[in-house]
């Protein structure tokens, strides 16, 4: 593959990925519409952006593609659904402890043992996963309902580690006939959110009394928030180390509750805050520890 031609565009490309990224919990929230109608009419639009501005998302479709689709669109609409109930900082969190179900599933799906230096993210991610559901939240205008949130932002977790983990076990085997390395995982992306809008679709339909603005939200996240920037994803990811990668799409949990502070005043709790701090730290040492070992 063809070098960046500056050692900086990709890392800003990476930036802008995990930005726009990001900005979901917060749109999602300034959306009149219910949580199904958001997560079908979103997904829909970003298939058609995916599979627009990435030609190499066409190929590679397979039944093995279709089944880390189905736990890509279950990460989607869950995703989806908890901001509607609770805090983006709480969702985002609760998604990002994803790390401690790919430990738990290794063993059993990938072969993969479970190493003793591992232990403590176990440990730790536990902890601060707990600490979501550590007393009772009060709800607001923008979090009804935070305990149910909380569940369905956890349950996005182990979706997502189910996807991460699919996505590894794509990797490990040949592409399917007429496609490229990665073109599997970008085919997935675009079935996700094809799969994600046709389980919503039939809860949230008829879509009546959404607006011009709850429209111009619903194409901005499809069409940037996830098209674009699986966009700038693809292009900045082949031209930087794993951990830095790893630790520049930080900026999405990081960037998440700043964005919904700032376009709806909401402020997750102080669990809520500690819990993320570990989740996000934990994962954090664990890719650099583990890109230490294989050097």
């Amino acid at each position: 593959m063809k070098q960046s031609s500056s050692p900086l565009l990709p890392r800003l490309q990476l930036l802008a990925a995990a930005t726009l990224f990001s900005t979901g919990g917060a749109a999602i929230k300034a959306i009149s519409l219910s949580g199904w109608q958001v997560a079908g009419l979103r997904s829909g639009i970003a298939a058609l952006a995916i599979l627009i501005l990435l030609p190499q998302a066409r190929r590679g479709w397979s039944w093995r593609v279709a089944l880390v689709g189905v736990a890509y669109a279950a990460t989607l609409t869950l995703f989806v659904t908890a901001n509607k109930l609770t805090t983006a900082a709480n969702t985002i969190f609760l998604q990002s402890s994803a790390p401690l179900y790919l430990l738990l599933l290794g063993p059993f799906l990938l072969k993969e043992p479970i190493r003793r230096d591992d232990l403590w993210l176990i440990g730790v991610v536990g902890v601060g996963l707990a600490l979501f559901f550590v007393g009772v939240e009060a709800p607001m205008a923008t979090a009804p309902d935070p305990v149910r949130g909380n569940i369905l932002g956890a349950l996005s977790g182990i979706t997502w580690a189910l996807t991460l983990t699919g996505l590894r076990w794509l990797s490990t085997r040949p592409p399917a006939p007429g496609a490229e390395a990665g073109d599997e995982a970008l085919a997935t992306v675009a079935v996700g959110n094809l799969l994600a809008c046709l389980a919503a679709l039939p809860f949230a339909l008829p879509v009546t009394g959404a607006t011009v603005v709850d429209w111009g939200v619903v194409v901005y996240l499809g069409v940037f928030q996830i098209g674009a920037a699986y966009l700038l994803l693809t292009r900045g990811i082949h031209h930087v180390s794993a951990l830095e990668a790893s630790v520049l799409l930080l900026a999405e949990p990081a960037l998440n509750p700043i964005w919904a502070w700032a376009m709806h005043g909401e402020l997750p709790s102080a669990w809520s805050l500690t819990g993320g701090t570990l989740i996000l730290g934990a994962s954090v040492l664990r890719t650099w520890s583990g890109v230490r070992r294989a050097v």
